[in-house]
């Protein structure tokens, strides 16, 4: 009897060492940090991080749904109007159409990127005054000194704080959509020449047109 029960605690015994151990892990179980806290996750985050930081400064002007009718009815989808710039002089305007508003954004933020520009400046204004014209929008921009600020009505100042432009005037004639105040700015904008151009143009240095 006393051999039996000698045999059965020799049994027991791993049983209660394994016992005292966590089980392994079983396929397709990870052990340690979670899904987005290990290697590849954080990885994947870094990268995604790069992608929407890229130093571009980004204006949602407006955002406008649009109803287009179908054999089969009507389709709304969405248009958004977006402003990018680098905030040192160039700048891009893109008009983007999707079924939802983030897609919509994308669109318009990727075509104003392939858009950008570069706008000739003179310090923190503009070099002369120009007007811009889109449809029948018109907007006015006139150089102005040290410590005036930016003098604009929304859609136009989205476009001028994207440029890097921080003292200049500006007035809307006609039309007062945020589509043609905004494309107008641009117009306005691209025609603008600083005195290095125009010098070269005529053929002459800067002292000679000054």
């Amino acid at each position: 009897m006393s051999e039996v029960v000698k045999n059965e605690n020799q049994v027991n015994a791993p049983v209660e060492q394994t016992a005292q151990h966590p089980a392994a892990p079983q396929q397709g179980e990870r052990r340690g940090r979670g899904k987005f806290e290990g290697k590849k996750g954080g990885r994947r985050f870094d990268k995604n991080r790069e992608r929407e930081d890229d130093g571009l400064i980004k204006k949602t002007v407006t955002i406008n749904r649009v109803t287009k009718v179908v054999k089969g009815g009507r389709t709304m989808r969405f248009a958004a109007l977006v402003v990018v710039g680098d905030g040192k002089g160039k700048v891009g305007v893109g008009m983007g159409k999707a079924a939802e508003v983030p897609q919509a954004i994308e669109k318009a933020t990727q075509r104003a990127k392939k858009e950008m520009i570069a706008i000739a400046l003179k310090g923190n204004t503009i070099p002369h005054e120009q007007i811009g014209r889109f449809g029948r929008g018109h907007v006015l921009l006139l150089p102005a000194q040290e410590g005036t600020g930016v003098i604009a009505g929304g859609p136009v100042r989205n476009v001028l704080e994207a440029v890097g432009i921080k003292n200049i005037r500006t007035k809307s004639y006609g039309s007062n959509n945020p589509v043609n105040c905004v494309k107008a700015t641009f117009e306005g904008l691209k025609q603008l020449r600083s005195a290095e151009q125009i010098a070269a143009l005529r053929g002459k240095t800067v002292e000679e047109i000054l």
